[in-house]
């Protein structure tokens, strides 16, 4: 019998973003991601529960972003 398998957003692309703190993959923090492993099926659901927001806002940040480029006269 196989043990169960833990959820986790990890679609492994890990790179954590400079500005905001979080994976540009799943979302979570690099201390997230650290203790996945270690928390309850309640915590990592309520961490997931938030993860669209927090990609969406990485998205919007980094369209700022490069909407200000600078031109070199």
């Amino acid at each position: 019998m196989k043990p169960p398998v833990m959820k986790s957003p990890c679609i492994k692309l890990c790179v954590l973003d400079p500005q905001s703190g979080y994976c540009i993959g799943c979302g979570r923090t690099g201390d997230e991601i650290a203790a996945w492993i270690t928390m309850t099926d309640v915590e990592r659901d309520a961490i997931m529960a938030g993860l669209g927001d927090r990609i969406a806002s990485i998205t919007r940040d980094r369209k700022r972003s490069g909407s200000k480029r600078r031109t070199s006269n």
